[in-house]
């Protein structure tokens, strides 16, 4: 099964850390994807731009309405993910305590829903 694993995170901390600091954290993400591939539960990953960048769409009585940045302000941001091939919620959740952002921020897990035929 997919599982999603979301990478929330306090960007403004990751914007405003020492260059030596962040190439060291990008460093720990490309081992955490090598690792993952070599198991062969990798699928998918990336990191996302800054909240900055964001557009939140509503749609109310037929009108499209947009908005600049995330849907609600909250202290820690989506900052990226990956989507692995794991056999149970417990394996994935054992990833995702590997993820880099896990030791200053939160990852969270979700199974994704496949719609493809049996």
């Amino acid at each position: 099964m997919h599982y999603l694993l979301m990478i929330c995170t306090d960007e403004n901390a990751e914007a405003n850390s020492a260059p030596a600091e962040r190439e060291a954290m990008l460093q720990d993400y490309f081992a955490f994807t090598r690792e993952a591939r070599a198991a062969g539960v990798y699928v998918t990953g990336d990191e996302l731009r800054p909240t900055t960048a964001a557009l939140t769409v509503r749609v109310r009585d037929g009108k499209i309405l947009t908005a600049h940045g995330p849907f609600a302000e909250t202290r820690e941001q989506l900052g990226g993910y990956f989507v692995l091939n794991c056999n149970s919620p417990d394996e994935a959740a054992q990833w995702a305590a590997k993820i880099p952002g896990a030791r200053h921020g939160a990852i969270e897990v979700r199974p994704i829903v496949d719609f493809s035929p049996a």
